[in-house]
């Protein structure tokens, strides 16, 4: 079952990309969809099987030797538990969801074999992932959704928007992957090992363990732990790193569902999880990442109050709601970031497929100021966005309520300096978040339409193959936080989690999520009246007096112009990275390589031939007494350099 769950959907792949010309379009999507069904089918299954039966249903299954180098052996393995449970699910379900989906949005488009295939591709790619056994295996895992991502972004490859952002995505990574490579290079240093079991084992035996480095004594698991969370930072788009998340919405919206919402994205947090053994034995490295995950969970909800693509917006979410899980993390709620993880994928995903169904409606039209007015016209898809934008502004009973509530109570009752500073920043992107979420929902279903005649005649409800997905997700985007409280930071926290995940308790013997359910009382009820709050402020905003934003935007257009251009992060990179290894590359091209390697190497030689040539041919004038003349002087030397020689 578990070798079914995680092998299905590269069965998929291979079918709808090898075959896809043979069996035709919707053979394709037959294939890929029903495999991917099934997967999720047997993923729920594994999560029942293994997350309620507590440690003892935790299992490895080796599939075979990967890499045996000397003393190096690496096997090709499946690790089941709870941790792996809650992923697989995530990302089958999820990943389902959007496959069915793209049989409606993806309707049009003349290449449905191929993207159904990219899809179960980068499917199987984050299951690889996420079950891995060991680092290496990991990685593989990790470049391979890196590769798929690069594929989907570009699928529209006709489109140089699509080209640039899908290299950006691919190059932004690199950087992140190379710290993730170092990383695991560091560990296999310290440890002898890159299997999981045999590192964890070992992390309580190094955790005081130095290395010399230029002249400095580092803390080795801190060293260890800052690299591969640089490798998160690149693949979970946290601040500096982040630059490629909103220019990838240049791929279909059903990529931006799969890619932003549950699963690449996410896999920055749930390897830290993984790793927490390492990291609970490295306070600095954890401070880092909560220092990183409040800035990010800030910038980036004030990014999103400024812009209008309605894509951009959520993706600028997305980013944010990273910046909760990291912050979690950073103070060492491993369950809390994946509580929030699996909550927000389901909401997301939701809002991300809403986001395609208004596109869909409106002939492509992404920008909010060119919307309005369209609520009668697609009730079921408004009403499915007010369930995904409940969720996203956390209010009570909608899942993202119960898993963002969770991570500010843990911030609080960490009592560290950067425990605080998350938890204010955090309280603050709670109020944006609401703000800029239905400011969304108001500017594209509400108001007078902006659209023009055109357009407004053909608004009209999706087909039920993309409604139905929507459904899905809405149940889970209503149910999953109450459902899943207990079991992943409640009473039977415990049991669930067995050993997939380590937190050391303190000296009271609690851990930050026992500290969490006594904190003071204001503290749980504070995001919800931020996001009470900022639902409030968007609706003065964007229907009681909509000239509101115009006022507010003259009145701070210093400020405003900074956060609309992003924080000028784009124009830095250009001009600190980008520009001027355009001009060395130029340089190498016109100085180097033409000028020196061609001009002296197959150009130079070239060159003298052909001026060898031309000085031969001026001889040959067709006069026979030059010919004469030649041959007369030919024989005086001859003659000359005979007696000479004698």
């Amino acid at each position: 079952m578990e070798i079914a769950a995680v092998f299905l959907p590269l069965l998929g792949a291979f079918v709808a990309g090898f075959f896809g010309r043979f069996i035709g379009d919707r053979g394709a999507q037959i294939v890929t969809c029903t495999l991917m069904l099934i997967a999720a089918v047997l993923s729920c299954i594994l999560f029942v099987e293994v997350g309620f039966s507590g440690p003892e249903a935790t299992r490895t299954i080796t599939l075979f030797t990967w890499i045996d180098s000397g003393s190096f052996e690496v096997d090709w393995a499946l690790r089941i538990d709870a941790l792996t449970a809650v992923m697989l699910v995530v990302v089958n379900v999820v990943s389902a969801m959007v496959h069915v989906y793209s049989v409606g949005y993806m309707s049009h488009d003349p290449s449905k074999a191929r993207f159904m295939s990219y899809l179960s591709l980068f499917t199987f790619m984050m299951l690889m992932l996420v079950t891995a056994d060991n680092l290496v295996q990991m990685f593989f895992g990790w470049e391979g959704v890196g590769l798929a991502s690069y594929l989907l972004i570009n699928f529209w490859y006709e489109k140089k928007s699509a080209n640039d952002a899908s290299m950006k995505a691919f190059l932004v990574n690199r950087v992140g992957d190379f710290g993730f490579a170092l990383g695991i290079m560091a560990v296999f240093f310290l440890f002898g090992s890159v299997e999981f079991d045999a590192i964890f084992t070992a992390a309580p035996q190094q955790a005081n363990a130095t290395f010399n480095f230029l002249g400095f004594e580092v803390h080795a698991l801190t060293a260890v732990c800052v690299l591969l969370f640089i490798g998160a930072m690149g693949k979970s788009a946290q601040l500096g790193l982040h630059t490629w998340l909103p220019d990838a919405m240049e791929g279909p919206t059903p990529v931006s569902a799969l890619i932003h919402a549950a699963t690449m994205v996410t896999a920055g947090v749930f390897m830290l999880a993984r790793m927490s053994p390492l990291f609970e034995y490295a306070p600095g490295a954890l401070a880092f990442v909560t220092v990183v995950g409040g800035l990010t969970a800030f910038i980036a909800a004030t990014i999103g109050l400024t812009q209008f693509d309605i894509k951009r917006v959520i993706a600028y979410s997305t980013m944010s709601q990273l910046g909760y899980m990291f912050f979690a993390i950073g103070v060492g709620a491993y369950p809390a970031a994946i509580f929030h993880l699996m909550t927000h994928a389901f909401f997301k995903a939701l809002l991300f497929l809403g986001a395609g169904s208004v596109i869909h409606a409106m002939s492509g039209e992404q920008d909010m100021r060119n919307m309005g007015g369209i609520w009668r016209l697609i009730p079921v898809t408004y009403g499915l966005m007010w369930i995904g934008n409940l969720a996203l502004a956390g209010i009570i009973p909608f899942a993202g309520y119960y898993s963002k509530d969770m991570i500010l109570e843990v911030a609080y009752a960490d009592h560290s300096w950067y425990g605080t500073l998350a938890f204010w920043l955090g309280l603050a992107a709670a109020l944006m978040t609401a703000f800029y979420s239905w400011r969304l929902l108001f500017l594209t279903f509400h108001g007078q339409p902006r659209a023009n005649e055109k357009v407004m005649a053909h608004v009209h409800e999706s087909p039920q193959v993309m409604l139905v997905p929507l459904y899905v997700l809405a149940v889970g985007a209503v149910a999953a936080g109450f459902v899943a409280y207990p079991w992943f930071v409640g009473h039977d926290m415990a049991h669930f989690w067995g050993g997939s995940i380590l937190m050391l308790p303190d000296v009271h013997g609690e851990t930050i999520i026992d500290a969490a359910h006594h904190v003071p009382g204001w503290v749980p009820l504070a995001p919800l009246g931020m996001g009470v709050l900022g639902i409030a402020l968007a609706y003065l905003f964007y229907i009681v007096r909509p000239d509101l934003p115009a006022k507010t935007v003259a009145a701070v257009r210093l400020l405003h112009g900074i956060v609309f251009r992003k924080y000028y992060f784009d124009e830095l990179y250009d001009a600190v990275f980008v520009k001027p290894a355009q001009s060395l590359g130029r340089g190498l091209w016109k100085g180097g390589d033409e000028a020196v390697i061609d001009g002296l190497g197959p150009d130079g030689l070239a060159a003298v031939t052909r001026q060898l040539a031309a000085g031969a041919s001026r001889l040959q004038t067709g006069y026979v007494f030059h010919y004469a003349f030649v041959m007369v002087i030919g024989l005086v030397v001859l003659v000359g350099w005979f007696f000479l020689v004698r």
